[in-house]
């Protein structure tokens, strides 16, 4: 069942990030379906967290995405190079997002790994927001995108993920946002190779 627009305007971002865990990331890109289970994902606190774009009220061209209503995807370039997908949460103005950081390939597999040029669909080739993205044919020039369309959308499978199965960790690669570096908004499914919905790829 896809996510209805309630689910995203949680003001809570840290609460989404750990929802999303277990949620099925579903693209349709020319027609071809494309999808993974999140299995994680780093909370972003807009104006307040100094790791966000958003943060300080900072408003660009790129970010005025992120103050967009909740149920938008937020897509930007790192590096030049790769495209990483954010989910837009809470109400309109207030510029929350949750990173994608990994997934476990669902459908469209075989499509999944010629994007990435990959021999087998081993867990670890879908690691990295960066590889997330690619798998899944998006583009930072998809940045806006509603979720509650037929493009890019998230689905409720009834993966359940018990409290017991998330870690909490220090967000990746922000050093930048000094003591906010530290906060454990990184949240990940534990032991992913003993993961219920990981083993019908076995």
């Amino acid at each position: 069942m896809k996510l209805s627009r309630e689910f995203y305007l949680n003001h809570n971002v840290n609460q989404v990030a750990q929802a999303l865990l277990g949620k099925v990331l579903v693209t349709r890109i020319n027609g071809k379906i494309t999808s993974g289970i999140i299995s994680e994902t780093e909370a972003y606190a807009g104006v307040t967290d100094k790791a966000s774009h958003a943060y300080g009220g900072r408003l660009t061209r790129r970010t005025e995405t992120m103050y967009q209503i909740g149920g938008t995807a937020y897509i930007y370039l790192c590096y030049g190079i790769h495209s990483l997908f954010n989910v837009v949460t809470a109400r309109e103005g207030i510029p929350h997002a949750v990173l994608i950081r990994s997934v476990i390939p669902y459908q469209g597999i075989e499509q999944m790994m010629r994007r990435r040029s990959l021999a087998s669909p081993g867990y670890q080739g879908f690691t990295g927001p960066g590889k997330v993205a690619e798998a899944l044919g998006l583009h930072f020039s998809m940045s806006g995108t509603d979720l509650t369309g037929n493009k890019i959308w998230l689905e409720d499978e009834q993966i359940k993920v018990p409290s017991e199965s998330i870690s909490a960790s220090p967000r990746i690669g922000i050093a930048y946002a000094a003591e906010h570096a530290l906060f454990p908004w990184r949240y990940q499914i534990e032991n992913i190779d003993n993961f219920t919905e990981w083993k019908f790829l076995k």
